[in-house]
């Protein structure tokens, strides 16, 4: 088996539960093989016949024509329990959107490197490397950042989020396997270009926004009490919600760092702001919270290259969208980005300000845009951050200041960034900037390009 090549394994429901898969969610088939006690034995959304042993590793597949070799007439499939992860039955055709091929022919959707890794292409070759044309550095100028993080005072950074103008609640799945089918709610609206943010299993109100936005979209509801539409809705845009990654050489090399420190003289000393672990780098890679990660995975060793784990499947990224405006609603806290005939393209939570250092208001224009950036720290021009009292550069990674991505804005000192905590987007307040998780910021960092309307709205 391929190191690094995502599995589509149909995980059932009941596995991530630590529970005894029913025999009808398997479905009935004449022509599986037993392998024996500890093995189950499934069908995964393209037909195969996917055999595990009980620590969950692929030890066969049977492809749907070497059954025909072995077979006549397919018998029909009992009904039974909702699978989220697979279906039971005929593999729906795939819609063009995030259709998957075959994970055993060879096909490696993720690779090996981590999510955003590749080097910034040279000058000229934007077009090529599908990242926006011009305003693009590598770098923030020194006091952009700045009202991102003022200095010592009475900040209000960090404390529960109040929205004045919230999304309708949305009712979520109940029962015992209500967090997994969550967490496929969350994974469907991910794939939409909704972002619900870091995939939890948790109802609340980035799930809120995300599903309204969703229905501006598409013009469609989402039931999320209804197990099967889930399914149903999964399948027609790229698969199950779970599937099986197996951890590499590359995952477990890093580069990572101990820890990150919260002193700035002390950030500037470090090679990178690196992950710190290997969990970290996996749960952002897959959307995840890192909790949410081990929580589905207990017992694994994710510094063992060769660890199959249960990930997340979101999709691929928006792309092909030219957006024209965006809108910072700080009342909803989230931001919405749209093409030129007002179509909603892609949404995401976001943390946009707090009432002590408020985000701006009226009408800007995206700048420029940073991929990976570093941070130059100003006592002079920003904030001072501590007892530092001279100019530092803080080294690009997803653990800096603005995580991976700075969009600028027309404003000074006020741009559309990512974070080192993915988990508090649209929870916790910040200082001023809009805040996004890096993948979301980095999504929308190829979709703009300077000039692009950005409208701050109550």
């Amino acid at each position: 088996m391929a190191k690094g090549a995502v599995r589509a394994v149909a995980l059932v429901l009941a596995s991530l539960s630590a529970g005894v898969l029913p025999a009808a969610a398997q479905g009935y088939d004449p022509a599986y093989e037993d392998y024996g006690p500890g093995t189950e034995s499934f069908r995964d959304e393209f037909g195969n016949i996917v055999t595990v042993d009980s620590y969950g590793r692929v030890i066969a597949v049977e492809r749907p024509g070497d059954r025909r070799q072995r077979r006549g007439q397919r018998g029909n499939a009992p009904s039974g329990p909702v699978v989220l992860e697979g279906r039971v039955g005929e593999v729906p055709p795939a819609s063009d959107y995030g259709a998957p091929q075959n994970p055993y022919d060879d096909y490696d959707r993720y690779g090996d490197a981590p999510v955003e890794s590749q080097p910034l292409p040279p000058p000229g070759a934007w077009d090529q490397a599908g990242l926006p044309d011009q305003g693009t550095t590598g770098s923030i100028a020194p006091g952009e950042g700045s009202s991102a993080f003022p200095s010592a005072g009475p900040g209000l950074e960090g404390q529960t989020m109040i929205e004045s103008n919230p999304a309708p609640k949305v009712a979520g799945p109940t029962g015992k396997n209500a967090k997994i089918e969550t967490a496929a709610l969350q994974v469907l609206l991910d794939r939409a270009g909704a972002s619900p943010g870091v995939i939890d299993g948790r109802m609340g109100g980035n799930v809120d926004k995300a599903v309204a936005a969703y229905a501006e979209m598409t013009g469609r509801s989402i039931d999320a009490t209804n197990a099967q539409s889930l399914m149903e809705e999964l399948m027609a845009t790229g698969g199950p919600a779970v599937v099986t990654y197996e951890i590499t050489n590359e995952d477990v090399g890093g580069p990572y760092v101990a820890a990150i420190p919260e002193d700035y003289a002390h950030k500037a000393m470090l090679p990178a702001m690196s992950y710190e672990r290997v969990t970290e780098m996996l749960a952002e890679r897959f959307h995840m919270d890192e909790g949410y990660l081990k929580e589905i995975n207990p017992g694994a060793d994710f510094t063992r290259p060769g660890t199959q784990i249960k990930v997340m499947a979101t999709g691929d990224n928006v792309t092909g969208q030219q957006v024209a405006k965006i809108i910072a609603d700080k009342g909803r806290e989230q931001v919405r980005a749209y093409d030129a005939s007002g179509r909603l393209v892609a949404a995401y939570p976001s943390s946009i300000g707090s009432t002590s250092t408020p985000s701006p208001s009226g009408t800007v224009e995206v700048a420029r845009i940073a991929f990976d950036p570093n941070y130059t720290y100003n006592p002079k021009i920003n904030f001072k951050q501590g007892t530092n009292d001279k100019v530092l550069t803080i080294p690009p990674g997803p653990n800096g200041p603005v995580g991976t991505i700075w969009i600028a804005l027309s404003k000074p000192t006020y741009g559309i960034h990512g974070t080192p905590e993915p988990s508090k987007i649209g929870k916790t307040n910040s200082h001023g900037c809009v805040r996004l998780t890096n993948w979301d910021a980095a999504e929308l960092a190829k979709l703009v390009k300077p000039g692009v309307t950005v409208e701050f709205v109550d």
